[in-house]
């Protein structure tokens, strides 16, 4: 059974996630499945692209799959992780892309959704960012993203607690475009979506783009990007990496030494 779903119809692309048993994990499998789904939409005539899940679902996503995560001694996130190149993939598309939220939203599915252009949510949306649940140092990209939609003192409090962030909280701290009752959800979502396709393609790809780049322009030395590395390599190396993987794996609480 294939893990995601596509359609295409009156311009408008959807991908729908369709792996309720494992949460909607973005696993190397889904990644590739999304970007070829991707790749044949754009194909078509899609103006828009909405990502969801299933009707009724209780999770979006769930996130990076942690039993695809490196043992330590290797970046986790690095450019060529299935996450990282979905993500670049969703930024980049010359389309408008629309998160349709429903259930909650789990570490690297976060970053997905707000790599989208537009978010809209529901009451069962929830936001958690939960790297430090398992000793994983988020990467340079990823933190500036966050930083950019929600500021720096929210960032910091979804990275440092690693607990959800309510649908009304995440409308706002600017995470949700929209906010709206379960039952309008999707007809809302398709309604902005269909006024969206009206609009020249031309200009909106562009203005995204500019979007993008303007956001991206953050000068860094090489000095400090290599600092900033070199912070990133003293987690992935490091014993609570191992025991947060670890922990995980054997489906147990994880007991970090700050070693």
């Amino acid at each position: 059974m294939a893990i995601i779903n596509t359609q295409l119809q009156d311009n408008i692309g959807t991908i729908t996630f369709n792996n309720p048993e494992h949460r909607n994990i973005l696993s190397s499998e889904l990644v590739s499945e999304m970007l070829q789904a991707i790749g044949a939409l754009q194909k078509g005539k899609m103006r828009v692209l909405i990502i969801r899940a299933l009707k009724g679902s209780k999770v979006w996503s769930a996130g990076h799959d942690v039993h695809e995560l490196p043992m330590p001694g290797r970046d986790p996130l690095s450019y060529n992780d299935p996450l990282v190149t979905i993500l670049r993939s969703i930024q980049s598309l010359p389309i408008p892309v629309i998160a349709m939220i429903e259930g909650s939203v789990w570490g690297g599915a976060c970053d997905l959704a707000l790599s989208c252009d537009i978010q809209i949510g529901c009451q069962s949306s929830a936001f958690c960012m939960t790297p430090a649940k398992i000793g994983v140092p988020y990467n340079v990209s990823g933190i500036l993203h966050f930083m950019n939609i929600m500021g720096v003192n929210v960032a910091k409090e979804m990275f440092f607690t690693a607990e959800p962030l309510s649908a009304e909280r995440a409308y706002h701290c600017g995470l949700l475009n929209h906010l709206v009752d379960v039952e309008q959800l999707e007809e809302f979502t398709y309604t902005l979506a269909s006024k969206i396709t009206r609009n020249s393609p031309l200009s909106i790809g562009v203005i995204k783009e500019q979007i993008r780049l303007l956001a991206s322009a953050h000068p860094m030395s090489p000095v400090t990007f290599e600092r900033v590395q070199g912070l990133r390599r003293t987690v992935y190396d490091s014993k609570d990496y191992a025991e947060g993987i670890q922990a995980f794996l054997e489906k147990r609480t994880p007991v970090f030494s700050g070693e």
